[in-house]
């Protein structure tokens, strides 16, 4: 099976930018789609954004306002996701999943990643 490790977070202050990264290991990740979520202390996982096989087809959360960009290299068995104009709001786990299918939403994931600390200073 396909295990996912994310990277990329940290602190930094509201307008500013983080940019994501999710490794995937073994030889099936082009199979997969594949999505990011997260999570905030005492707060519900919440959908963030999902990305088709090819990544040719994305679909992100409401509350995103094209603010944040998934992006996927599967030479590099890798997904992205681009964070501008990062809130106070943002701040939260973000961890990464695969989904055999397309979805826009939490369902169809299998087990969510570790994650990687987002915090937005105000």
């Amino acid at each position: 099976q396909v295990q996912v490790a994310e990277s990329g977070g940290g602190l930094v202050q509201a307008g500013n930018s983080l940019r994501l990264s999710c490794a995937a290991s073994g030889q099936s990740f082009h199979n997969y789609v594949a999505g990011w979520s997260r999570q905030a202390p005492g707060k519900e996982r919440e959908f963030v954004a999902v990305i088709s096989f090819s990544g040719d087809w994305t679909y992100y959360a409401d509350f995103v306002q094209g603010r944040f960009t998934i992006s996927r290299d599967n030479a590099k068995n890798t997904m992205y996701l681009q964070m501008n104009s990062l809130k106070p709001e943002d701040t939260a786990v973000y961890s990464c999943a695969l989904s055999p299918r397309l979805t826009r939403g939490l369902d169809g994931f299998g087990t969510w990643g570790q994650g990687t600390q987002v915090t937005v200073s105000s």
